[in-house]
C-alpha cells in the first residue's frame, strides 16, 4: 500500500520534517536549537507544496514522542496536535532513540544500534535496538534515563558489535568508553524526521494510531508529566 505520512521532529537540537509518499521521501532538516517554532511550519508547507498534497490527503501524522529536550518535545507535540486536529489525522508517536537506530541503518547499514542522548544532569537517555527481518526494530534494552556510571554497571557484555548513535557518547565519552560492549562510532547525532516517517509505516500497518487529543510524549523522567503541557494543567 502507498502510504502518505508527514513526520515532525523537534525533540533535540535538530529540527526536521519529512513527507513520505510511497517510496519517495521529501525532507527538510536544520540544526536550529532555539528556532524550532519558526522553522517547522514553513518546512511543512514547503514539503506539501513539493509533493502537491494537502494535509487532508495524508494517511497519518507521525511525531517524535521523545525522549529529548523537554521544550523540544513539547513543541513537537503541540505542533503535531494542531496539524492533526485541523486535518483529522491519526497520530503516531515514534521514539527518538529508535529513530536514530533507523538513521544508523540508513547511513551505515547498522543492524544493532546503541542510542544515547545527552539528558543533561549527568544522565543519558539510553536504548539498544536490533533490526528485524521486516526492517522494523526490537528493543534490546528498555528505554531509560540513567547516569553513564550506572549504565556501565548494568550493561552486560556480549559478542555483538553495536553502532553508536546520539550525543550521549560524546558528552560522556570517558565513562561510556567503559561499557562492556563492543561499539563503533557513527555520525548519527540526532533523530531525523525521515526515519520517523519510515518507522511510522510499521505502526500504521498494525493500526497503532491515536487521535490527536491522545498524542502524548515520553520524557522518561517521572518529574515531568502531561499536566505541565500548555492546556493540560
Amino acid at each position: 500500500m502507498t502510504y502518505k505520512i508527514l513526520a515532525i521532529d523537534t525533540a533535540t537540537e535538530n529540527c526536521s520534517v519529512a513527507l513520505l509518499v510511497g517510496d519517495t521521501i521529501h525532507t527538510r532538516s536544520e540544526l536550529a536549537p532555539r528556532d524550532h517554532t519558526k522553522k517547522v511550519l514553513p518546512m511543512v508547507d514547503e514539503l506539501l507544496k513539493e509533493a502537491g498534497l494537502t494535509l487532508s490527503e495524508l494517511d497519518a501524522l507521525a511525531f517524535a514522542r521523545g525522549p529529548g529536550s523537554f521544550t523540544g518535545v513539547r513543541i513537537c507535540i503541540g505542533i503535531a496536535q494542531g496539524l492533526g486536529f485541523g486535518a483529522d489525522l491519526p497520530m503516531i508517536g515514534i521514539s527518538t532513540l529508535k529513530a536514530m537506530a533507523q538513521g544508523a541503518y540508513r547511513m551505515h547499514g547498522a543492524t544493532r544500534v546503541a542510542s544515547a542522548i545527552d539528558a543533561r544532569m549527568n544522565e543519558v537517555y539510553w536504548g539498544r535496538f536490533e533490526q528485524l527481518e521486516n526492517g522494523d526494530w526490537q528493543d534490546v534494552d528498555q528505554e531509560q534515563v540513567i547516569p553513564p556510571s550506572l549504565l556501565v554497571e548494568n550493561v552486560l557484555a556480549d559478542e555483538e558489535l553495536w553502532t553508536q548513535a546520539g550525543t550521549g557518547w560524546e558528552a560522556y565519552s570517558h565513562t561510556m568508553s567503559e561499557l562492556a560492549i563492543n561499539t563503533t562510532a557513527s555520525d548519527v547525532k540526532f533523530p531525523e524526521a525521515q526515519d520517523i516517517a519510515f518507522l511510522a509505516k510499521f505502526e500504521l500497518e498494525q493500526g497503532n494510531t491515536v487521535p490527536a487529543e491522545e498524542a502524548s510524549p515520553v520524557y522518561l523522567r517521572d518529574t515531568v508529566a502531561w499536566k505541565k503541557l500548555p492546556g493540560r494543567e
